[in-house]
This record gives structure tokens, sequence and C-alpha cells, in this order.
């Protein structure tokens, strides 16, 4: 049975594997990883993981300005991570409220479409009233995902990663 888990350095080696698995690139944006952070050693594990807490703090969010970071595990095996962005700041217009991937080995078993939902409850205890989720054009996983949770398409834009479609979800 799959969990959602706040990020824990204890997972550090599962955590790698998955990471490898993927590759980088912007479809880590449910891991909330940027590319200065060093992630291969134990303490800059351990720091990046404290990075995340403490964006998820309570005081991060009472100011609307956190992210609630959670990773999508069963036992000790990391299938992907969702983000969810508490306030509308410049990143949210541009990448949504929401942000999650799925490690590839992981795929096809209903694991995004489950953690959307449970991600949008903490966005219902969060008081918000709707949520905009942003996908590349093609990625027809995602477009069936947020469609599953009523998702309405904005729209198609032109970015500089390529189109994408935004969709928002009344809470």
């Amino acid at each position: 049975m799959p969990a959602l888990i706040a990020p824990t350095a204890r997972l550090h080696s599962a955590w790698l594997e998955a990471h490898q698995e993927w590759g980088p690139g912007l479809h880590e944006d449910g891991f909330g990883l940027r590319p200065s952070d060093e992630v291969d050693s134990p303490e800059g594990f351990a720091t990046w993981v404290a990075l995340l807490a403490d964006a998820s703090a309570p005081k991060a969010v009472e100011t609307g300005r956190g992210c609630t970071y959670r990773w999508i595990v069963e036992g000790d095996r990391v299938h992907g991570g969702i983000a969810l962005r508490h306030g509308l700041d410049d990143y949210v217009p541009q990448f949504g409220h929401i942000g999650y991937g799925i490690r590839p080995s992981s795929r096809r078993r209903g694991l995004a479409t489950w953690a959307l939902g449970r991600i949008l409850d903490e966005a219902r205890a969060l008081n918000l009233d709707r949520v905009l989720i942003v996908c590349e054009d093609d990625n027809l996983a995602s477009v069936r995902t947020i469609e599953h949770h009523s998702g309405v398409l904005e729209g198609v834009q032109d970015t500089e990663h390529g189109p994408v479609r935004r969709y928002w979800i009344k809470i």
C-alpha cells in the first residue's frame, strides 16, 4: 500500500535509486530538487531534506509561501514525489500549485492519481479554494490524472520548455 511521507534522510539510498533511474530534469518538480542541491553524499542529502522540511514548517505555511513536499513510497521504495506550493508567488503561475512525478518503473499503477487525491486533501486543509496544475501538452498520463480529479483546462500556453496545459481544480 502506498503512502505519502515527508522527505526523510533515512531513505537516502532509495531516493538515489529513483533519481538515477529517472535522470535529472523538470520532471522532478515533485521532489523540489534544484540544480544546486548536492544530494549524493549523506551530509548533502540531509541538508537538502532539512531545507524541504523548513519549506513545509508551520511558519512557512502561515505566510502562504511554504511548500508541502511528500514522497510517494511503499516500504523503502521511493516511487516519486509531489509538492503543494501554498502561495501565489512568481513560481505558481508558471509551474502550478502542484507538481508531481513518478519514476518510470512505477508508472501505470495509478500512483499519481492516488497521490494527487491525497495532496488535494492537504490543499483543502490549507483552505485553498482552487489549485493550478501545469503539465506538458503531450503528457497524456498527467492529463488523465488531472482530469480524473476534475481538472478544468484553462488553455495551452507556449513556454521556454514547450507547450503546457494549464488546469484548475476547484477544492
